[in-house]
């Protein structure tokens, strides 16, 4: 008997909905959330109840009865950094997000949603590999001052489930390959995956490692504690300036990738000199990653939206690389496989291939 899975995305101005049984997609959808329509919302939490009921009239659109359904899943939100894996949505993990203890994000919306729409028809609710999955080695937890530390949050579902499919492709298991992992969206994450863990990997959330299209990166420390207490930004606005408003967006006005090719096309040389920046800030963190592996990596991949982009971005990464890329495997897996992803973490439970994790706050 195949089991039939209901899975829940969040995103800021979007709800994606896939309705899977066992590994097979048999509906996906995106619910989109118009600027009006998200208006009267202070913030993501008060959306809850908006967007459980856009989902609850879209299945009831499609004829799909809720109680067919063996689980439900909801993308992972900012909870305390927790290894990977799938987890049973429990009271601890629904009071964290509903505070948003550990920050606010669209995903927070996920466990929340499967809660509601599952409890109703005592249904188990899951999430799979949230964003706050951290394996990092000790010695990478370190900064350079007693008042910092480093954190691990990233692009754990997609990087993950990347590195299964690649292993499975090379004849071999996730645990037994030292891989160095790179998801190129909106947001940058590079992380080294040693054994089926990953012992490195910037914070792509706040602002660290190569710019991106929406984030500054790391950014020159002394520059940047001067400009904040310049008095020109409050510190909303700095926050904005390094999580959603840096890297290309404030060089090029711009956080589509398409319509920088497209200036470069024209002719705008400064274009091309800063997506070529960020090409290069991308294969230096490559590089770095192998420093976790002690130089022994059995593959790269590079991943996400961008890597569709093969001329402007892959090559000139390769590139930055050099021989390295000729004496190791390199996979490019454009695009994010979040909705599978999240199936084949609860179904790896629901087949006990795994045992489900609790969540303790």
């Amino acid at each position: 008997m195949a089991f039939r899975l209901l899975i829940i995305n969040p995103g800021s101005t979007s709800t994606k909905v896939g309705i899977y049984e066992d590994e097979k997609e048999i509906i996906s959808q995106t619910l989109r959330h118009s600027v009006d329509e998200l208006k009267p919302f202070a913030n993501i939490i008060e959306q809850f109840e908006f967007r459980a009921k856009i989902i609850e009239d879209f299945l009831k659109s499609q004829n799909i009865q809720i109680s067919t359904f063996s689980a439900i899943v909801g993308r992972g939100g900012l909870l305390r950094p927790i290894p990977s894996g799938t987890y049973l949505v429990n009271e601890k993990m629904l009071d964290d997000l509903k505070i948003c203890r550990y920050g606010s994000h669209a995903s927070n919306l996920g466990a929340l949603i499967a809660d509601k729409i599952a409890r109703e028809y005592r249904l188990p609710a899951f999430i799979v590999d949230p964003v706050v999955v951290d394996e990092l080695m000790d010695e990478a937890r370190i900064a350079g001052h007693p008042e910092f530390s480093r954190i691990s949050i990233f692009h754990a579902l997609n990087q993950k489930a990347v590195a299964r499919s690649v292993a499975k492709n090379m004849g071999k298991k996730y645990e037994d390959l030292n891989l160095i992992i790179a998801h190129l969206g909106g947001g940058i994450s590079i992380g080294s995956h040693r054994k089926g863990k990953v012992v490195e990997v910037n914070n792509a959330l706040d602002g660290e490692g190569p710019f991106s299209p929406e984030r500054s990166g790391t950014c020159p420390a002394l520059q940047l504690a001067k400009l904040s207490y310049s008095g020109k930004y409050s510190f909303d606005q700095m926050k904005l300036m390094i999580t959603g408003k840096g890297g290309l967006t404030a060089h090029l006005g711009t956080n589509d990738v398409r319509e920088v090719v497209k200036m470069i096309e024209s002719g705008d040389k400064k274009a091309e000199l800063v997506l070529r920046a960020m090409c290069y800030q991308i294969a230096k963190s490559i590089l770095s990653g192998f420093a976790a592996l002690n130089g022994e990596a059995d593959a790269i991949i590079i991943t996400g939206g961008i890597a569709h982009n093969e001329p402007y971005i892959i090559n000139p990464i390769k590139s930055y690389l050099g021989k390295i890329v000729e004496n190791i495997p390199f996979f490019v897996v454009p695009g994010e496989e979040e909705l599978p992803a999240l199936a084949a973490g609860v179904l790896r439970v629901l087949r006990n291939e795994e045992k489900a994790k609790e969540y303790d706050s």
